[in-house]
């Protein structure tokens, strides 16, 4: 088969697309055909080698995909060959044309969502639930501010909360992304690149501030996120690219809090419920992944330059065979 291998860390240079066996099931072991593959932020990271979790040399990238399985062990039970389903991690790596995975790698694809859009669920979904209802207990009637809402991880945080009956505010960048925000149940959107664009809060939440924001470059907006919440207000940190100072007035006189999160740090308990629940919202439709652009899996070098780049819309998604 086709995979990216890694066998230094460095640029995107170093993600080489090479044949490589195909993988076989142990007992409780499943392969899956890889139809679509989701590129994540922090596997540019990884491959840096500055990441605090760093593979063994060399590697295939990758966690989300989303395929049919191909072969099961003898003791693989919960899904059959010819199954669709989305992977939340593997044990071979994503970025190739086979997985190979364990049970809890593996969740239902509805038949509504196509491959794209099943690549674009794990890492972003989880993350957006995760940070929106176990971290910040976000919860009906308040308002969330989601920064960056026109990424992966941003829409996926306006519709979980429109789906709950959050007031949304989001931010992005263009005019593409805005429309996107507001298309996927924003109630109001602001641009991030107008200098005074916070100065318009107090008006969109009748002067009391804001309940939930969540924080996708901690490192830029920390500071002045604490002025911006209401009282019991609280902020979900999930993405940081270095320190930031802040001032803790701002948040004591407000008895807010900060709260942060990592997937790699979730028990598999929590996460099996918080993919439970995202298998709901795919099935009954609240949740419709956004795919902004599809490119061939021997590209995944231009894919890691995209996906940093500002003005994010939607997934970035990688397809084996194109």
């Amino acid at each position: 088969m086709k995979a990216i291998r890694v066998h230094e860390f460095g640029g995107p240079e170093v993600l080489k697309f090479e044949e490589v066996p195909d993988p076989k099931p142990g007992a409780d072991e499943y392969v899956v055909r890889i139809h679509a593959v989701g590129v994540n932020p922090v596997e540019t990271y990884v491959r840096t080698g500055t990441y605090a979790s760093k593979p063994t040399l060399p590697y295939t990238p990758g966690s989300d995909a989303a395929g049919v399985v191909e072969s099961a062990g003898a003791a693989a039970k919960r899904f059959k060959p010819g199954d669709r389903v989305y992977l939340a991690g593997s044990v071979s790596g994503a970025y190739a044309e086979l997985a190979l995975c364990k049970e809890a790698h593996l969740h239902a694809l509805p038949a509504k969502i196509s491959f794209e859009q099943g690549a674009a669920v794990s890492i972003p979904y989880a993350t957006a639930y995760y940070a929106l209802f176990n971290r910040a207990q976000a919860k009906p009637g308040e308002t969330v501010f989601i920064h960056g809402a026109s990424g992966g991880v941003g829409v996926a945080a306006v519709q979980l909360s429109r789906a709950v009956g959050l007031t949304v505010i989001g931010t992005a960048g263009t005019e593409r992304g805005l429309a996107l925000a507001k298309d996927e149940g924003a109630h109001h959107v602001l641009n991030h690149n107008d200098p005074d664009y916070l100065a318009q809060l107090p008006a969109l939440t009748g002067g009391r501030g804001v309940d939930v924001i969540l924080e996708m470059a901690a490192h830029k907006n920390l500071g002045r996120d604490l002025a911006l919440l209401s009282f019991g207000g609280r902020v979900s940190v999930i993405g940081s690219r270095g320190p930031i100072e802040i001032n803790p007035r701002d948040i004591m006189g407000r008895n807010g809090a900060i709260v942060a999160m990592s997937l790699l740090n979730v028990p598999s308990s929590e996460l099996a419920g918080v993919h439970a629940a995202l298998v709901a919202g795919l099935e009954n439709g609240t949740l419709r992944p956004v795919v902004g652009q599809s490119m061939p899996l021997a590209e995944a070098a231009r894919a890691h330059e995209e996906v940093l780049k500002p003005g994010s819309y939607g997934k970035i998604v990688l397809i084996p065979g194109k």
